[in-house]
């Protein structure tokens, strides 16, 4: 069989790589700490999951409009609305299966080839990958420890040309947990003012900034029509499986990505949809109870990763992730990322999992229990 060429410059997610690794490790008896993949320990709150069931038993299984109903995108814009402090409207919303297809589907809609888009990196790899699937110019820009995993806005004005279409942001960051404050971000903003550049500003971890509020470009003067906000269900609540993202961006643009999720997954499930008017409208109790374990844990994380001989960690601002400085171990990241899972039996990620710059670095995602987290730094400890 022959492949179109495009599928070569697809890439992939490492995290979903390395978890294979460890199943495989655990079903021939070894105990493994999972701290590589991006999922909340938790179980989804139990009045989201009630409204999943009474919306299945009230026969809610058929096909719904492709970009969502008009009840969970009427949920969405209030939601968005309260939370970046502006006005949003449903035309202005497009529920999809996760968050990934926000991704997708805009750098689909807005990237020709030879188009240039600047992401972060070390960041999320689909943002790469999906440039280069569309044959648009992937351009990274360094975030840096010494800026605690911030990038100069001096260095993006730059980095962009003629040719630069679109601005990946994301704000909490994975891997480093870092963020763009809102000083950053307006400097951002006073950069590109003037230039014809979209901007995707992934706020999939908003609801999880530890210091500070959050703030997004689109509340700057300008920006709303220019921006596409992607947030989710996944992190926040932990609905993971459940498969649940929104974007929110000018209605010409929501009709475009609507007309994309009609030619690929038709509609979003409608018992999903349910469940999700009722994370957004219901009690927040399970949502601010995981965000302040996931704060308890962080402690715990970044204090015991600095005892461990040739790791240093600063302490991250947002997300669940830590970002450890390893490259005084001697190691490269992937040779010590394969030496603590299979001599040490803790899983994580290579920094180069989320790009060059990630080379020195090992992600720690400590959305896993106090104890398992405890142990995963004495096993560490043991093997080096």
């Amino acid at each position: 069989m022959k492949y179109a060429k495009r599928m070569s410059n697809l890439g992939t997610e490492t995290a979903f790589e390395v978890l294979a690794k460890a199943k495989k490790l655990e079903a021939e008896g070894k105990s493994i700490i999972h701290l590589e993949i991006g999922e909340p320990d938790f179980d989804t709150p139990k009045n989201i999951v009630d409204a999943g069931i009474k919306s299945l038993l009230a026969g809610d299984t058929h096909y719904s409009p492709s970009a969502g109903t008009v009840e969970v995108r009427t949920a969405i814009a209030k939601y968005v609305s309260r939370t970046r402090g502006m006005n949003f409207i449903p035309d202005e919303v497009v529920m999809v299966p996760g968050g990934k297809p926000i991704m997708f589907f805009a750098i689909i809609a807005l990237i020709e080839e030879g188009d240039e888009v600047i992401y972060p990196n070390p960041g999320f790899p689909i943002y790469e990958s999906m440039i280069n699937f569309m044959g648009g110019t992937a351009v990274p820009i360094q975030l840096k420890e010494e800026k605690e995993f911030a990038f100069d806005p001096e260095e993006l004005r730059k980095l962009i040309t003629d040719k630069t279409k679109m601005l990946i942001l994301n704000t909490p960051q994975n891997p480093t947990g870092g963020i763009l404050t809102r000083k950053d971000i307006e400097k951002i903003a006073e950069i590109i003012k003037d230039k014809d550049i979209t901007v995707l500003s992934d706020e999939i971890y908003s609801r999880l900034v530890f210091e500070g509020e959050p703030f997004s470009i689109a509340q700057v003067p300008g920006f709303k029509e220019r921006t596409i906000i992607l947030d989710g269900f996944s992190k926040t609540y932990a609905m993971t499986g459940w498969r649940a993202g929104f974007g929110v961006m000018n209605a010409d643009l929501a009709q475009k990505l609507a007309k994309l999720m009609t030619n690929s997954n038709s509609c979003n499930n409608a018992m999903v949809m349910k469940a999700c008017i009722e994370a957004l409208e219901g009690p927040q109790d399970g949502a601010d109870k995981m965000r302040a374990e996931f704060i308890a844990r962080r402690e715990i994380i970044i204090e015991g990763l600095n005892t461990i001989k040739g790791f240093s960690c600063i302490m991250p601002h947002g997300a669940f992730y830590a970002f450890p400085n390893i490259t005084k171990t001697g190691y490269k990241s992937r040779d010590l990322n394969d030496h603590l899972l299979y001599k040490g039996g803790v899983a994580s990620l290579a920094g180069t999992a989320f790009g060059k710059y990630g080379e020195g670095y090992l992600r720690f995602s400590y959305a896993n229990s106090r104890d398992n987290i405890r142990e995963a730094i004495k096993r560490i400890k043991a093997v080096l």
